[in-house]
């Protein structure tokens, strides 16, 4: 955040706190009539497809961690893994329109999937090839699952490495010279 717009933050925010169910919802909207207990309670439901498209960049399409170095590289980066991320979701909108479901029913992996394999052993824009992909995206579909919540934590394991901290050609003068070091645990 710059400076400037951070100086044009307000130095009260007036916010609005509810109980729904077993949580308690804060917002900064205020008027019970123009947003009522239940669509807030709906709208935070609704805050689980936010997390899972986020999942789904981040892991799914592979974006755990940025390989450029430079700020402007990165950016890029990024944009193109949004990039990627909407012409998945417009290839399951198109799937889900010729099923007759809802786009979120669909899986985005195996969406993901089917779309590199289809890429990769011939499919260059024939219609009756994209429509049998399309096909094949629909009929893997994902539970509703209402309610669902997952706990925060970090699944990922620390590998038994260490972390290459030197010239690449420094480290394998290294290991050829000492050999391998012992692992860590």
């Amino acid at each position: 955040m710059s400076q400037a717009y951070y100086e044009q933050a307000p130095e009260r925010l007036k916010v609005r706190e509810l109980k729904a169910g077993e949580k308690i919802l804060v917002t900064t909207l205020h008027c019970p009539k123009q947003a009522p207990k239940t669509a807030l309670k709906s709208l935070f439901k609704s805050r689980w497809h936010v997390e899972l498209d986020l999942r789904n960049i981040k892991t799914t399409l592979g974006l755990e961690m940025l390989s450029c170095k430079t700020p402007a590289m990165a950016v890029k980066e990024l944009w193109v893994y949004l990039l990627a991320h909407n012409l998945i979701r417009l290839i399951m909108a198109q799937s889900a329109l010729l099923a007759d479901c809802l786009p979120r029913e669909l899986s985005f992996k195996h969406s993901l999937q089917l779309w590199l394999a289809w890429r990769q052993y011939g499919g260059l824009g024939e219609d009756d090839d994209m429509s049998n992909l399309l096909m094949l995206i629909a009929q893997k579909r994902v539970g509703n699952r209402p309610g669902r919540t997952e706990p925060r934590a970090i699944k990922r394991r620390p590998k038994p490495y260490p972390l290459l901290t030197k010239a690449r050609t420094t480290a394998r003068a290294e290991v050829r010279k000492n050999g391998h070091p012992k692992k860590v645990k």
